[in-house]
């Protein structure tokens, strides 16, 4: 299965709404982790220390399946990520 990555950024209040909405953003995600199809997820930290965004790399079985996990994800729904960015990968390493 194709892995895929999708990053979000964060809107301008995406700092304030992350305690609010974090537990929903980690159940969009339990079923693909438990399923083992989460390869890698977490936030991105900015040059002092806080999180501006988040990283997913996860197997779906297509492009637009990874857009719609992405989309569907509450950080984006609810204002954390002003945007987020979906990309297939092509593995040349390890």
């Amino acid at each position: 299965m194709p892995l895929y990555t999708y990053r979000g950024s964060d809107g301008p209040r995406g700092l304030e709404l992350r305690k609010t909405v974090r537990e929903r953003h980690l159940a969009h995600l339990r079923g693909l982790s438990e399923a083992g199809r989460v390869r890698f997820g977490g936030p991105l930290i900015d040059a002092e220390g806080n999180p501006c965004g988040s990283l997913v790399i996860l197997e779906a079985d297509d492009l637009a399946g990874a857009k719609r996990i992405a989309e569907s994800d509450p950080y984006l729904v609810e204002g954390v990520f002003e945007k987020v960015e979906v990309l297939e990968t092509k593995g040349v390493l390890p």
